[in-house]
């Protein structure tokens, strides 16, 4: 984003030997003076865990609620919604629904606070999956399981955001039994849901949802589900990392229904849209380039689209970086750039999972970050890229 070079270097990893690399300046990023008008945006913020808790495969999630919770309060400076407790903050890898349910309710509360926006993921996850009974029983309790979520992110004063259901692609034996259970939960609700959809590339276990495999088939499904239930959904979240078919489900929905891109590698052009519309936003890469993400959205109020389109074109690639494949291995990115701008104190995650990605992957994350102007404090990050480095037999 900028060529301004800092003077700042670390020795890189580069083609399997250390290059010295030389930091830019970061962007000049603003915090909006009124509310961001021209799209409604939210960053899917991960969660923190404490220092000294146990974070193994398995352990109970510990959280560290002053970092957790500071880091939605540096979302919502910058003019966005926060979308918590979703797969960012590592439902169904980490965070158990003990955990999620008091992150909700504290993000209620510190929402409320600031009047910031919050929306929040209700699921299933609290159900033991092998001992699930088949058939109606089995659809039953998964009904009764999204309700008690349900009530929790609705107490917390959140908007609910409907995610899929490992449980119902375990129990479910057509479309029909996807329909059942949707219509169930959306003639209860009192305020308009969003509905996500959640690609195998985020979460393998989701491998023929809405009743069939093929993406057509799945599409057709679910756009009957809401057309027969247009007044109480708000939105779609698709996460399918398939800007076509995005584009051609935003086309099809009735009006008044959003279409909030959760395509992270795609994310600038439906953003700023074309002729015949755009894309709202809910994106876990906001999370990682959020004060870019809301300077270009400034500028789309503003009527700038062309300078909004070019900051967000400037983070694609460290969008497509941190979503490569595996894909679902994407929160470890977001930890990693949160660390190196001191928005935690180390490089930790819930359920071990900052060994998710490699060295040359997250020295790679580094240079990307930088070239987008998106490490805040050259020195500190850095100085931390050297440790990391250090720590992983790279340096002295």
């Amino acid at each position: 984003m900028t060529a301004t070079s800092t003077g700042v270097s670390v020795a890189l990893p580069i083609d399997g030997r250390l290059e010295p690399y030389i930091l830019g300046a970061p962007g000049v990023w603003t915090r909006p003076k009124r509310p961001i008008v021209s799209r409604v945006a939210f960053a899917a913020a991960h969660v923190i865990p404490l220092a000294t808790a146990d974070s193994t495969p398995g352990a109970p999630a510990v959280l560290d609620w002053e970092a957790t919770l500071a880091y939605r309060h540096e979302l919502w400076s910058y003019g966005l919604g926060v979308a918590d407790a979703m797969d960012t903050a590592q439902r169904g890898m980490g965070l158990d629904w003990r955990a999620t349910a008091e992150l909700i309710r504290r993000s209620g509360g510190e929402a409320a606070s600031v009047g910031g926006r919050l929306a929040c993921g209700a699921g299933t996850d609290q159900l033991d999956l092998a001992g699930l009974p088949s058939g109606s029983a089995g659809l039953a309790r998964i009904v009764d399981a999204y309700r008690e979520q349900i009530d929790v992110v609705t107490e917390a004063g959140a908007q609910v955001i409907l995610m899929a259901s490992r449980a119902l692609v375990r129990v479910a034996r057509s479309r029909a039994d996807y329909l059942y259970v949707y219509e169930k939960l959306l003639s209860r609700v009192d305020r308009p849901v969003i509905l996500h959809w959640l690609g195998t590339m985020f979460d393998p276990a989701l491998h023929g949802y809405w009743g069939s495999a093929d993406i057509d088939t799945a599409t057709d499904t679910f756009r009957t589900l809401v057309e027969n239930n247009t007044a109480k959904i708000d939105g779609v979240k698709v996460s399918l990392l398939d800007a076509a078919h995005e584009v051609a489900l935003r086309r099809a929905l009735p009006g008044g229904v959003r279409l909030y891109t959760g395509d992270d590698f795609n994310y600038p052009e439906l953003i700023i849209g074309d002729a015949q519309g755009h894309s709202d936003a809910l994106l876990g890469i906001f999370a990682a380039i959020y004060p870019a993400a809301s300077t270009a959205l400034q500028e789309l109020d503003n009527g700038n689209a062309a300078r909004a389109a070019e900051i967000l074109g400037a983070t694609e690639a460290l969008g497509r970086h941190i979503f490569a494949a595996p894909t679902y291995y994407y929160k470890t990115g977001i930890a990693f750039l949160s660390w190196l701008n001191g928005r935690q104190a180390g490089f930790s995650m819930v359920a071990g999972l900052a060994t998710g990605r490699s060295v040359p992957h997250l020295a790679e994350l580094f240079r990307l970050a930088d070239k987008a102007g998106l490490l805040s404090d050259p020195e500190l990050a850095a100085h931390r890229m050297r440790i990391y480095l250090e720590l992983n037999g790279l340096g002295s």
